[in-house]
């Protein structure tokens, strides 16, 4: 790439981004759905004008980690505590048969024998359709009128829950990939280490910001020192402890998640940076890496089965661990549908594993696609199940 070709790789992005993105708003859908088309178009799939490069990797992966850190940053640790037992239990089914059906789909299609990496990759497959999405069933939702029901509190409580143990699940896996060639003992000692870790710095952390919290909650100095603590904790998980940079940014916000004006402020001003620049440049680059060309029936028949099963599990999981807390069949259904969306955080998963060659290159593309579906068909089927949906009163779980 020419020393200046960078200005106009960018300037094609964010234009085509915005533009694509405009459009599924205009359908009711996410505007990562139109940056990750606009990617398609421009890359090799389509037009072919942009292709990966150094500078476009280091952008994205900025992008993921500010992400994440912003998905940490807005965590609702009431909204877990209100939702309680139903939604722990609703998350846990939800990550634990994605991880073993559409991890067990990719073993049947794509492994010839059992082999740690093989095992290792199916989970990983597994992990990227274990997190769930739900910014598409929140906006559904509340267009109904519906977002503070039951079901509704349910959906969210128990989607931030398994993104939490999908990340934690990322990070073992991670970890495992890394220290493929050593002692699986000596890599989960690193990443038990890693929490202790976590868990000791954000103590800290945590105390230091609540007193910068009562004096400068509001201050541009705030949202600096947040955003050097997501990369160092970014650096560190990846450097010293061989987990994924993502993982590390996920708690630096879960560490600051509950203080009340700096998670506000610096999410509101982390935001702006990431919707201007980051984001659409990250999910851009996806669309970009996925390469629907050389897609071959195999390929297209893995993507729809996974689909399928992608849709199942969440709905099999999620569903029938909420018809075990004794909720009606509509509430059951509900949530179970109102799990099945994967997004952003699936993405950004699976663009982790392309990098730690925990995903083939050749079946990143059904990835993708078996995501995107699953975020078109959510709203769909919710909006079905749901609209004749009431409560007597508005109910607390």
């Amino acid at each position: 790439m020419e020393s200046y070709e960078f200005l106009l790789v960018l300037s094609l992005i964010l234009f085509f981004t915005k533009i694509c993105g405009l459009m599924t708003e205009k359908i009711n859908l996410p505007q990562v759905l139109g940056a990750l088309v606009a990617g398609v178009v421009l890359g090799p799939s389509a037009l072919g004008i942009i292709e990966e490069t150094d500078f476009l990797m280091t952008a994205s992966e900025i992008g993921v980690i500010m992400l994440m850190f912003s998905a940490g940053l807005e965590t609702d640790m009431k909204e877990l505590k209100r939702a309680g037992g139903p939604a722990c239990f609703v998350a846990a089914l939800g990550v634990i048969l994605p991880i073993l059906f559409c991890g067990g789909l990719y073993y049947f299609f794509f492994s010839d024998s059992f082999t740690y990496m093989n095992f290792l990759k199916s989970v990983f497959v597994g992990v990227v359709f274990s997190a769930t999405s739900v910014s598409i069933t929140v906006e559904t939702l509340s267009e109904m009128g519906k977002i503070k029901t039951k079901v509704g509190t349910i959906i969210i409580g128990a989607a931030i829950i398994d993104d939490i143990i999908g990340i934690i699940v990322l990070s073992v896996i991670s970890g495992l990939s890394e220290g493929a060639t050593g002692s699986p003992i000596m890599v989960m000692g690193k990443i038990i280490s890693f929490f202790g870790f976590v868990a000791v710095v954000g103590f800290v952390v945590n105390n230091l910001f609540k007193k910068l919290d009562r004096h400068h909650g509001k201050s541009k100095r705030v949202v600096v020192w947040s955003l050097a603590f997501c990369f160092l904790m970014a650096y560190i998980a990846e450097k010293y402890f061989g987990i994924a940079d993502i993982t590390g940014a996920y708690f630096a916000g879960l560490t600051l998640c509950n203080i009340t004006k700096t998670r506000s402020f610096v999410g509101d001003k982390i935001s702006i940076v990431s919707y201007i620049f980051f984001s659409p440049v990250f999910f851009a680059s996806i669309g970009i890496n996925t390469n629907i060309t050389g897609l071959d029936s195999n390929t297209l028949l893995f993507a729809l089965l996974l689909f399928l099963i992608a849709v199942l599990t969440k709905v099999i999981g999620c569903g029938g661990g909420a018809r075990l807390f004794k909720m009606t069949k509509q509430q059951s259904l509900g949530i179970g549908i109102g799990m099945i969306s994967r997004g952003e955080v699936a993405l950004m998963v699976a663009q982790k594993g392309l990098l730690l060659h925990m995903v083939d290159a050749k079946i990143f593309p059904a990835l993708v696609l078996a995501i995107v579906a699953t975020v078109f068909i959510t709203p769909i089927l919710l909006n079905m199940v749901m609209k004749n949906y009431s409560e007597s009163k508005q109910v607390s779980v």
